[in-house]
């Protein structure tokens, strides 16, 4: 990997001016001490003007305190993904078991905790994060939970009763009647534009999925104020590239990562993910707007100003993972306000933020064509040239892992028979390498800009995956149950039921004597965890499933005889699950780095630098250099010079200098820093906070806050 480091004496320079050096570093904290918006401000920019901590004084850095929310479950996947909120001195987060909680920010007391699970049914999933309102009255929190808003007061965590149904509306409002059995939540925070909040969603990525309408509700009484169709409805902009009835049975193309918003144009800038299903689009043959687009829409009435599409037709989940950052860049001479989008590709794209012009030239790459039956791939997809991508595109023979010789081989072994070569190379039964993996380049974490630079800060995976397709079922027929378990649940769970070795989609062998019946249709009807409820499913299809998961005799009968012809013959693939690419000994199938973190250039189109992000002590004991480590959670950075990040497996909350890349500093946690820290002050004093929720890729679980300041 190369490592771009600046040695002249002007970034020499640079690197002085803006490191804290050349101002006093107990000034200058002033207007700047909240953290009021998820993810830094409305722009996205993961960015903090305080410089109180600094590369000078980084050796007085220490653990301030510490908040334990006490509500672990036995769950292995229990996660903290939250971005907390930082207003006036008190700080507003989430917790394992989705309860929303303030903490008074320079001590870590709990002020109070409001459970949505005492009085509603909502699964346990994740939240990254809640949005402030201040109405001049009574300010409030909103917070997201199972299927429903909630409207908090902020002062005591109570229920607004004036706002929706007795202080909540549903999250399915707006998507039409055939949506309120399907699964529908918010995982990010809504984002406030005058007295409205703005909504995305997380829906199935099956062909079970709601529609993935853009929605804003009016923050005083919950009432609908508009709703953005982002599956065209005839005579809306974007419906010819659906087949024609799409409106009325299509999913997906939802907004799951969060919005940034310009207040002053009055602008919302909307990312969005695919179209259901994910991995096969027979049903939904043409480019599919508006899928995986960044759109600018005006966030008084919803209407689209611009738009552009980064990928066409996707059959690889390639969502865009965050919300773009809005930027202001010098660019052919000329100062530019801009819009800057990761992609899980591991690309950025730059696009005028009046216009949608982008910045940067973007060329096509020419897509193998599918095989599937009745799959009909784009031609091309767009690739901006610039920057060039902060992750390794193509995983090609070059690329099989070198840490040894066994590795080496095994996955040699493991390639036979696979397809891989093409960054588009599209799903197959034979299995296809899907490379950035399906939670890389860029993630959920965002990407933090720094304004006085114009260097944009990401991190990214370089994880390879292998994803297969299989029929639902064959030529003969399948039984129901075995059709209903390949079509809802073998995509996450596998066709043999044996989950993920990771520890995300549990292993459902045995299941049937670990839990009783009834708390297993319990499950499937109303979700758990990460995992959607599945209420459209007619009672036979339930006992069928039930009864192929507990392999009960007698339990096979025809799928057409109940039903299911539409589901199966919409959709004739499912895929084995979500695979990561390991060698024999559970590191990943590539050369290293396997995690990294970048600093690009966004006025010059360069990556200034690149850095491992992450470290396996075995490894690097053995006389391999730093890996890397897969990573979840994203940076900030501020103007003591200085990028803070949590994110990797091995459990460390790093601090890096931010013109070089060098490692400064680092904190082991006592679970995985699986967030994005937020960056504060309270009376003067400068704190940076995470989340340590673990959880994820096998680490153990978590139920920390764990804020760090200088020590007196």
């Amino acid at each position: 990997m190369k490592i771009i480091s600046p040695t002249c004496f002007a970034c020499l320079v640079f690197s002085w001016l803006f490191s804290g050096c050349g101002t006093s570093s107990e000034e200058g904290i002033g207007s700047h001490e909240n953290w009021e918006v998820s993810l830094g401000d409305k722009f996205s920019s993961q960015y903090s003007h305080l410089d109180q901590i600094n590369r000078k004084n980084l050796d007085r850095l220490e653990l301030a305190w510490t908040f334990r929310s006490g509500d672990l479950t036995e769950r292995r996947n229990t996660q903290i993904q939250c971005n907390p909120i930082i207003v006036d001195g008190v700080l507003f987060g989430s917790t394992p078991t989705m309860k929303a909680v303030a903490l008074d920010a320079g001590t870590g007391k709990l002020l109070w905790e409001f459970d949505p699970k005492k009085d509603f049914e909502v699964p346990i999933t994740v939240n990254r994060g809640l949005t402030y309102f201040r109405d001049g009255s009574g300010d409030r929190v909103f917070f997201s939970a199972g299927s429903f808003l909630f409207a908090l007061n902020a002062q005591t965590g109570q229920l607004v009763r004036d706002f929706g149904d007795s202080g909540k509306v549903s999250l399915k409002e707006g998507l039409g009647d055939w949506a309120k059995d399907l699964y529908v939540i918010s995982t990010s925070p809504g984002i406030i534009f005058e007295d409205k909040i703005i909504v995305g969603t997380r829906v199935s990525e099956n062909n079970d999925a709601a529609p993935g309408y853009v929605r804003a509700f009016n923050a005083f009484t919950g009432a609908l104020d508009w709703v953005f169709h982002t599956i065209p409805r005839p005579g809306e902009y974007g419906y010819d590239t659906w087949p024609v009835d799409s409106y009325q049975r299509a999913g997906g193309a939802n907004s799951w990562s969060g919005f940034s918003l310009d207040e002053k144009r009055g602008m919302v800038f909307v990312p969005t993910g695919s179209a259901s299903f994910d991995f096969w689009g027979g049903n939904r043959l043409g480019d599919n707007l508006f899928s995986n687009s960044v759109i600018a829409l005006n966030a008084a009435t919803g209407e689209r100003i611009w738009h552009y599409q980064t990928v066409r037709h996707d059959m690889w989940d390639r969502d865009l993972p965050a919300p773009p950052n809005l930027v202001r860049v010098v660019h052919s001479g000329k100062t530019v306000d801009a819009v800057a989008q990761i992609t899980k590709t591991g690309r950025v794209f730059v696009f005028n933020r009046e216009t949608g012009d982008p910045l940067f030239p973007i060329e096509e790459m020419d897509v193998p064509l599918s095989d599937l039956m009745g799959e009909v791939a784009a031609a091309s997809q767009p690739l901006p040239v610039l920057p060039p991508p902060f992750a390794r595109q193509v995983f090609t023979d070059e690329e099989v892992t070198d840490i040894s010789p066994e590795s080496g081989d095994y996955v040699r072994e493991m390639l036979k028979g696979k397809r891989y070569g093409h960054m588009y190379m599209p799903p197959s039964t034979e299995g296809t390498v899907v490379f950035p993996g399906f939670d890389g380049g860029g993630e959920w974490g965002g990407a933090a800009f720094d304004p006085t630079s114009g260097w944009l800060y990401v991190n990214a995976n370089e994880m390879p995956w292998i994803h297969t397709m299989v029929p639902t079922f064959d030529q003969a027929g399948a039984g129901l149950g075995k059709s209903v378990y390949m079509v809802n649940c073998g995509m996450c769970h596998g066709p043999a039921m044996a989950g993920d070795p990771t520890g995300d989609y549990p292993s459902l062998i045995g299941v049937g004597g670990r839990l009783a019946s009834g708390e297993l249709v319990d499950i499937i009807t109303k979700g758990k965890g990460r995992m959607p409820g599945f209420q459209h499913l007619k009672e036979a299809e339930r006992e069928a499933v039930l009864a192929y998961i507990n392999r009960q005799e007698g339990s096979e009968v025809d799928a057409h005889e109940e039903g299911m012809e539409s589901n199966l013959g919409a959709v004739p693939y499912t895929h084995t699950g979500y695979h990561r690419f390991f060698d024999q000994d559970g590191y990943p199938a590539v050369k290293p780095p396997w995690g990294t973190l970048s600093a690009i250039d966004l006025n010059k189109g360069e990556i200034s630098w690149q850095v491992p992000l992450g470290e396996f002590k075995e490894l690097t004991e053995r006389g391999i250099p730093k890996t890397g480590t897969e990573n979840y959670g994203g940076p900030v950075v501020t103007a003591g010079g200085l990028v803070f990040i949590g994110a990797s497996k091995d459990e460390y909350f790093r601090v890096f200098d931010k013109v070089t890349g060098e490692e400064l500093w680092k904190y082991k946690l006592p679970a995985a820093g699986y967030a994005t820290p937020a960056v504060y002050a309270v009376n003067g004093k400068q704190y940076v906070v995470i989340a340590a929720g673990g959880g994820k890729i096998g680490t153990d679980p978590g139920d920390y806050y764990l804020a760090f300041a200088l020590k007196d």
